[in-house]
């Protein structure tokens, strides 16, 4: 057995020695990005994963300690349990809902008329690219009576006496921080949905029609949907990402560290521990676990996409 596998793993290399020979001229042109890519990224995510095996203040030098810190956050650290537990409550929400959100309005918006899609596009889009939004948020939510929301409640009598304090009450601060997410979610998903919709022949419909396709709902599974899986599977990562990334909407809107922690984020808990209190061991821990959550978040949604239309 040992045998088979080493002479299975040395045909791959001279396989590959082979290919590279072969097609020396394209490894070459990749060669830049490969080298930009390997420094950036997987050099980074290396040296972050020997350094969660550190104590590591960036002002002495790294100290192994093994799995102590991951020991600390797992059994010791009520705070990043707590996180962990927003966060996941955030991304079941937040992910699929904005996901489909997405989706369904990039669907709907594809049939209309070309000047209403451009406009409708820019409108759906706009959360993206505003660079106010968290004062707009602010302002709506203001734990006072200028607020928007509590000068309406208090008009239609639906609050009385003092207002709601929406961004620091722990009772309103979850409810709050989703519909603020939820609503900045239609971004880049939603964009590459809508280019996915234009890039699918038209023809695959009509011969659709002709092998029995009877509705618009058959019409989306079995062609709209399988031609769009590159779109589907980039749309899922980019919401995978945004769902669990979330820090800056919590700590604009609600403080950082927000009242008893209630919408305390991983990430609010990893800026926490890198940025201020510069134990970048503990942080580089932190950054691990989310990172392997995200992969096998990322692991699961790929096999379901893989399945549409089958």
């Amino acid at each position: 057995m040992e045998n088979s596998r080493a002479m299975t793993l040395k045909e791959r290399w001279e396989w590959f020695r082979y290919d590279i020979k072969m097609s020396r001229t394209y490894y070459l042109f990749l060669l830049p990005y490969a080298l930009v890519f390997i420094t950036f990224f997987i050099l980074p995510v290396a040296i972050s994963i020997w350094y969660s095996f550190t104590y590591y203040n960036i002002f002495e030098p790294a100290k192994f300690v093994g799995l102590q810190n991951y020991t600390n956050l797992l059994l010791g650290d009520d705070v990043f349990l707590k996180a962990v537990t927003n966060t996941l409550l955030m991304a079941v929400i937040t992910g699929p809902v904005g996901y489909l959100m997405a989706f369904i309005f990039a669907w709907f918006i594809h049939g209309l008329p070309r000047f209403l899609r451009a406009f409708a596009v820019l409108i759906f889009y706009a959360p993206t690219i505003s660079g106010n939004v968290f004062m707009i948020w602010s302002l709506i939510f203001s734990g006072d009576q200028y607020g928007y929301i509590n000068a309406m409640g208090r008009n239609m009598g639906l609050i009385s006496g003092q207002p709601k304090y929406f961004l620091t009450d722990p009772t309103f601060m979850m409810p709050v921080i989703l519909i603020v997410i939820l609503w900045m979610s239609l971004g880049n998903g939603f964009l590459s949905f809508v280019a996915g919709l234009h890039t699918i022949d038209r023809s695959q419909y009509e011969a659709g029609y002709i092998d029995g396709i009877r509705n618009r709902w058959q019409e989306l599974w079995f062609i709209t949907l399988p031609n769009m899986k590159g779109m589907l599977l980039f749309g899922a990562v980019m919401a995978i990402t945004q769902s669990f990334s979330v820090a800056d909407v919590t700590r604009e809107l609600c403080g950082f560290p927000s009242t008893d922690y209630a919408v305390h984020t991983i990430v609010n808990h990893l800026v926490d521990y890198g940025s201020l209190r510069f134990d970048m061991g503990y942080a580089s821990a932190i950054a691990t676990i989310l990172f392997l959550i995200m992969i096998i978040c990322n692991k699961y949604i790929q096999k379901g996409i893989n399945r549409i239309g089958k």
